[in-house]
């Protein structure tokens, strides 16, 4: 069977070959390794950047010494000193400014210097970015955009070396990473509904949740497909 497209999605529970670095001799036919096994050869190359290179050894230290113990706003303060950086920017939804407070005491305890921006900076209608009364969430009043590329500007103003990304919006997030000139984390994934725990519609996807399920879903989406299954078309 031929495969176009990496689809680690779809791997058995009881293969996941590459931990054991057998990719190529145990990896299904949409294993990465046997559908673009030059992309991965190129990725490689890029590790020879000093700073890529940096990032990737701090970050697997980290991994190894904080496994299962340290909660994540400890790893964000451990990664950010052993790479040396002093000045961390925090770009928050306004919901989470209270939040970011906290964040921002316990960057400086730790030394840091901190900026933060917050979503809804600078008080912009929506109007301006050619919204209309309806699509807002509260219609009938003024109601600032989120100004993402805004908050990315300003931090990469401020110098800051390191950014911490706070409950912005989908979407919102990804022009935030668009525009910041340094490597940027995410603390906290916004969802409203489930308790900034984005991950439980996933665990209850087939029951309290099943509506987020599109027009082809499955009949039975199999956990555990059998090697070389073929991934489902995409819609």
């Amino acid at each position: 069977m031929e495969y176009d497209d990496p689809s680690c999605a779809y791997c058995p529970e009881t293969v996941r070959a590459c931990r054991l670095g057998e990719s190529g001799e145990r990896g299904p036919g949409f294993c990465p390794s046997k559908v673009d096994q030059a992309g991965i050869d190129g990725a490689a190359g890029a590790y020879a950047d000093e700073e890529t290179r940096r990032i990737a050894q701090v970050s697997a230290q980290v991994e190894a010494e904080g496994y299962c113990k340290w909660p994540r706003v400890q790893e964000v303060c451990e990664f950010a000193k052993r790479m040396g950086y002093k000045k961390i920017g925090i770009a928050c939804c306004i919901s989470f400014v209270d939040h970011a407070r906290v964040l921002s005491g316990i960057l400086e305890s730790h030394g840091f210097e901190v900026a933060s921006i917050a979503c809804k900076h600078g008080g912009i209608a929506k109007e301006e970015l050619g919204l209309k009364d309806e699509e807002k969430v509260r219609p009938g009043g003024f109601e600032a955009i989120c100004n993402p590329v805004g908050q990315a500007t300003l931090l990469n103003r401020a110098g800051c070396e390191f950014n911490v990304v706070m409950g912005l919006c989908v979407g919102h997030d990804s022009l935030f990473f668009k525009y910041s000139d340094v490597p940027t984390t995410v603390l906290v994934a916004k969802d409203r509904v489930l308790a900034h725990n984005p991950v439980g519609a996933l665990n209850l996807a087939d029951s309290y949740y099943s509506g987020i399920w599109g027009p082809d879903r499955p009949e039975k989406p199999p956990k555990k497909p059998a090697q070389g299954r073929r991934k489902p078309a995409q819609g």
